[in-house]
């Protein structure tokens, strides 16, 4: 499937306006020289892997998605943390694939290897947008827009439903009114990881009926790892455990694999003269 128009300059002016936003009126807790490092490891380490690879062009959107990305969720004193996730991050890309695509969203996988190798020096912001309805309404507006224009739409969508669905369901459960769902459901962190995240069009199945069943699948894990084991950042968590399962329902529901830009006749390059994104 080809997204027409590629979307990602769209998703790079939304995170930054985002970014911009948080070092402008919230309190960040990121510093400044920070975020500057984490984008520029990320776009050297996709220039050097170009280089590496002798590709024909060095295309720094997928690493600038990336790199905003961490500034928007990682939290960390540590700039060398800071810049060996942005590495983490775009080298994910071109280490770990499986039929010539990449497995991990590489902000996802990024920030799962540093929780687990230093967790004491990096955490990841929950909620930092605070939980104001109107400012989510707009952001879920503006990543909607993100997601129907790179064709995930309905794993963004089914993913929303089916995790609502199990706040929702718990609380009952347990007797709880429904401010207590609804004080969890409203977060920015959230917002974020259902449009910029689960939604990425590289590492979804290619099939409607696979990306449904992968999004129920990690709505699912995050409530195991949230309200079964107890442990924060279930979203997360879930995702990078999902992720090798896109290859397999990729085969169990055929797709057509989406491609950034349309796609025009030409003959079958080498792998030499092909781009990572």
């Amino acid at each position: 499937m080809s997204g027409g128009k590629d979307p990602r300059p769209f998703q790079i002016a939304t995170l930054g306006a985002l970014v911009a936003y948080g070092f402008a009126r919230s309190d960040f807790h990121l510093a400044g020289a920070i975020a500057l490092a984490i984008v520029g490891a990320a776009l050297l380490s996709q220039l050097a892997a170009s280089r590496l690879l002798q590709l024909v062009s060095f295309d720094p959107k997928s690493a600038l998605i990336s790199a905003l990305s961490l500034c928007l969720l990682l939290r960390t004193q540590s700039m060398g943390l800071g810049v060996a996730a942005a590495i983490l991050a775009v080298s994910s890309k071109f280490l770990l694939r499986v039929d010539q695509r990449h497995v991990f969203n590489p902000t996802n996988f990024a920030l799962v290897v540093l929780l687990i190798v230093s967790p004491d020096k990096v955490w990841v912001s929950p909620g930092q947008w605070g939980t104001e309805v109107f400012f989510l309404f707009i952001l879920a507006c503006v990543g909607g827009l993100v997601t129907y224009r790179a064709c995930r739409s309905d794993v963004t969508l089914t993913f929303l439903l089916s995790y609502g669905a199990i706040v929702f369901a718990r609380a009952g459960w347990l007797g709880e009114p429904a401010s207590i769902p609804l004080h969890h459901l409203q977060n920015g962190a959230l917002v974020l990881f259902a449009f910029f995240m689960i939604s990425d069009p590289k590492t979804t199945p290619d099939s409607t009926a696979g990306r449904r069943l992968f999004a129920i699948t990690v709505a699912m894990g995050a409530a195991v790892v949230q309200y079964v084991l107890f442990q924060p950042n279930g979203l997360l968590w879930a995702l990078v455990c999902a992720a090798p399962l896109t290859p397999v329902l990729n085969r169990l529901f055929p797709g057509t694999r989406y491609e950034w830009h349309r796609p025009t006749p030409a003959p079958k390059l080498p792998l030499s003269e092909r781009t990572f994104a």
